[in-house]
C-alpha cells in the first residue's frame, strides 16, 4: 500500500516552491519520508480544479491536504477532482465540513463549549430584519454574546464586529451582526453564529492536535505563541471520537471558574502551528 502524501499550497509567485508560510512544514514532511505535491490554492478558490491539482500524479494514492483554509464547497470540488485522477483525500469533504464549520462539530461538543445558535446566510445575501437576530438570540437568554460565522470571528474588531454586551439589546445586536457581515464580505463562511460569552482567564489558548481520536501534540495557539497552557483533556477526547474526523484541533481556554472549555474546533489540515514550529512530530503521527 502506498504511504500517504501531502498536498501543500504553492507559492503564487514561485510556483515550483511551497508557499513561504508552509515551506518549513513541507521540508519537515519530506524529512519524515512522505511525498509532497504542490497545489494551486488560487485556482482552487476560483473553481479551476483542473489547474489546482494539475501536478498531482494520476493513481498516486491518498493525500492529506495542508495549507490555507478552503471553503467547504471548494474542498468538495477538490475531493472530486482528485477522485477523477484516481487519488483521494484522507479527510473527505463531509468530514472536512464537520470539523471546519461550527454547525458540524457543535453537537459533539455541546457540553464543552459556549452555547451557540446559528442562521445560514449566503455571501452577498440581504441581511434579514433585526427581529430575526433577536429571535435567534432568544435561545441563549440574556447576557453578553459573540458574533462570528461558521468558521471565524473578527475578534480584532472586538467592539464593532464581535462582542455584544447584551443579547437582548436588539439594536446593538443587529449593528454588530451587520458590521461583521460587511467586514467579512466574500469571506463569509456559511452564515452567522451567535454564542454566549464566557469570560476566560488571561494566559492564552492551547491548541490540541488529535489524530484518529488520540492526542498527538499540544501547542500554543498561533495568536499567543509565547504562552502554552496545560488543559484538562479528560472529557474532550470523548467528544473528538464522537465527531469521528481523523485529524482535528481543539482550541482550549480556562474559564474564570476554573473549567477548561473548547473555544473552537478545526480541521487539522488548515489549522495553524505557532511560529517557528515545523510540525515534524505531528506529520510523523499522520504517517502512522
Amino acid at each position: 500500500m502506498t504511504p500517504p502524501g501531502f498536498l501543500f499550497c504553492r507559492d503564487p509567485l514561485r510556483p515550483r516552491r511551497p508557499d513561504s508560510l508552509f515551506a518549513a512544514e513541507e521540508a519537515a514532511v519530506r524529512r519524515a519520508g512522505a511525498r509532497t505535491v504542490l497545489t494551486d490554492h488560487d485556482a482552487l478558490l476560483a473553481g479551476d480544479t483542473e489547474t489546482a491539482v494539475g501536478r498531482v500524479p494520476r493513481d498516486s494514492g491518498a493525500y492529506w491536504y495542508r495549507g490555507w483554509m478552503v471553503p467547504s464547497g471548494r474542498y468538495a470540488e477538490l475531493d472530486r477532482a482528485l477522485a477523477a485522477r484516481g487519488c483521494s483525500l484522507l479527510t473527505g469533504a463531509r468530514a472536512y465540513r464537520a470539523a471546519h464549520e461550527l454547525p458540524g462539530w457543535y453537537e459533539a461538543f455541546a457540553g464543552l463549549t459556549p452555547r451557540s445558535v446559528w442562521r445560514p446566510l449566503p455571501v452577498g445575501g440581504a441581511l434579514p430584519d433585526p427581529a430575526v437576530w433577536s429571535a435567534l438570540a432568544g435561545a441563549l437568554g440574556s447576557g453578553p454574546g459573540i458574533v462570528k460565522d461558521f468558521v471565524k470571528s473578527r475578534k480584532h474588531e472586538w467592539h464593532e464586529a464581535c462582542f455584544v454586551p447584551e443579547l437582548e439589546d436588539t439594536d446593538r445586536l443587529s449593528a454588530v451582526v451587520g458590521r461583521f457581515v460587511g467586514l467579512q464580505g466574500d469571506s463569509l463562511a456559511g452564515g452567522v453564529v451567535l454564542r454566549a460569552y464566557e469570560p476566560f482567564v488571561p494566559g492564552g489558548e492551547a491548541r490540541v492536535w488529535w489524530v484518529d481520536g488520540e492526542v498527538v501534540r499540544v501547542t500554543a495557539h498561533p495568536d499567543t505563541p509565547d504562552r502554552l497552557p496545560a488543559p484538562d483533556l479528560d472529557t474532550v477526547g470523548e467528544a473528538v471520537r464522537a465527531l469521528g474526523c481523523r485529524w482535528v484541533t481543539t482550541d482550549m481556554a480556562l474559564r474564570e471558574d476554573g473549567v477548561w472549555r473548547v473555544v473552537e474546533v478545526g480541521d487539522g489540515q488548515v489549522s495553524g502551528l505557532p511560529a517557528g514550529d515545523d510540525g515534524e512530530g505531528l506529520f510523523r503521527a499522520l504517517l502512522g
